[in-house]
């Protein structure tokens, strides 16, 4: 195996963990929240600390691996993940769960944006869009089957070995990267944007907290403190930004159209998604009263769906329209999501079927197709400021998705029944992930993009 592989290899393992991590556990969410007595808009926090921690060390995760060594960091995040995941497996109470859910994060956080620059600068023109298609393979199959694996656990043993099953390859991963990676250190290493760092994460911490307050039952002006926090943080680092020399976030990056549209279409289908399956997941289990195992086991047609399309995008995408597929892939998963709206009873298993494979056959074209062409314009150290965008992006698209509709959907509970109230939620979020089809025009031709690769 060639170096190049070896390291895209460590990406990929580092990247699956971390997708099973955010579907695996939401499976596990309704035992979760029956067995250590939490609401189920407070249960969210499982998910929600996880992202909180990959979210706020992503922005310093390249700096560290210049001062570190990348060899050095990638080693120590699955270490750290290790440790963590297995605490949360022993934990005894909420809070404890919540805290580790956290730490976890961080040590996923620190592989990921590292690992996926690493890759991307070894693989150029079109071999980048073929491994952009084994990262987005990872990135949809792996949730897909995650589910059908934490219901098979949650059935048969217990929700804490969602947990421990981890541990086997972030082990492996950490053995990888200690044993594989070659990467020399810079020789003179900028100072750390430390101002720049502590706004980005207290923007990200508040706009999280927000949000998930907004989705629970704390009172409106908290959460509305929180936002506008958040909003202020934002603000304050754009100014900062004008004057910093080396900051952490590189906001001229995202003059390119095809890295923020592609940001855009990312929160539109795997943000969307992952709201969607989280109101799912609840509907199909609390609801219409479905096994943890048969709930996960829907994810699996979502699995061949999104297979089945990125197979066909790897093939196609240099030759055809990037526009072209970005529509197509909305217009099927918002098909997919509003199917779910024929759903009333256990009977209308066809109609679940239906529903989920429209939205793996949308959501592997149009997330394929953004993880591709979000990173063509950059090469080298742009590609690793680049890189931690997207990876931010990618982790609040989660969290975001995941607020948003469960706000939607409790405060759509107030004026409507239970069922009515999933039914108007997976309406508003078909319509929600239809929203980008208005930015396409800003893409350019792909002439122009073909041209950009092979320069």
């Amino acid at each position: 195996m060639t170096y190049r592989y070896k390291v895209a290899l460590i990406f990929l393992i580092g990247f699956f963990i971390d997708c099973i991590n955010i579907f695996m556990s939401a499976v596990a969410l309704p035992s979760i929240s029956a067995a250590l007595h939490v609401s189920t808009s407070d249960v969210a926090w499982v998910a929600n600390a996880y992202i909180l921690g990959l979210t706020l060390i992503i922005p310093v995760s390249t700096w560290l691996a210049g001062r570190f060594g990348s060899r050095e960091i990638l080693t120590a995040s699955m270490i750290v993940f290790t440790a963590s995941v297995w605490m949360c497996g022993l934990a005894n109470s909420f809070n404890e769960l919540v805290i580790w859910r956290f730490v976890q994060g961080i040590g996923g956080g620190l592989l990921i944006p590292v690992g996926q620059a690493l890759t991307f600068n070894l693989f150029k023109g079109e071999q980048r869009a073929k491994i952009s298609t084994l990262v987005m393979a990872v990135a949809l199959i792996a949730p897909a089957i995650s589910p059908t694996i934490g219901g098979v656990i949650v059935d048969s043993s217990s929700w804490r070995w969602v947990f421990y099953s981890n541990i086997p390859f972030s082990l492996i991963a950490a053995l990888l990267s200690w044993f594989w990676i070659n990467e020399a250190r810079p020789t003179s290493l900028p100072s750390p944007d430390i101002k720049g760092l502590l706004l980005v994460s207290a923007a990200l911490g508040s706009l999280l907290m927000g949000m998930s307050l907004y989705g629970g039952d704390s009172p409106a002006l908290v959460a509305a403190f929180f936002v506008m926090a958040g909003v202020t943080f934002v603000v304050l680092y754009g100014l900062h930004y004008r004057t910093c020399k080396n900051p952490i976030i590189e906001l001229s990056l995202l003059k390119s159209k095809k890295l923020s549209t592609s940001i855009f279409i990312y929160y539109a289908i795997p943000g969307v998604f992952t709201g969607v399956n989280l109101m799912s997941i609840f509907f199909l289990q609390n609801t219409l009263h479905f096994s943890a195992r048969l709930t996960g086991m829907f994810m699996i047609l979502y699995a061949i769906g999104a297979f089945i399309a990125m197979l066909i995008c790897g093939r196609v995408y240099n030759r055809m329209s990037a526009k072209r597929l970005f529509a197509l892939g909305m217009l099927l998963h918002s098909a997919g999501i509003a199917t779910l709206l024929l759903v009333n009873d256990p009977s209308d298993l066809l109609v679940i079927v239906i529903a989920y494979s429209l939205m793996g056959v949308g959501g592997g074209i149009g997330a394929n197709t953004a993880q591709t062409t979000s990173l063509i314009d950059f090469e080298g150290r742009d590609t690793h400021k680049a890189s931690v965008i997207w990876n931010i992006n990618r982790q609040m698209s989660f969290s975001i998705g995941a607020a948003l509709f469960l706000m939607v959907f409790n405060l759509l509970l107030k004026h409507f029944d239970t069922t009515q109230a999933y039914h108007v939620t997976f309406a508003i979020a078909a319509l929600v992930g239809l929203f980008p089809l208005f930015q396409l025009s800003q893409l350019n031709t792909q002439k122009d993009c073909h041209a950009q690769q092979n320069s």
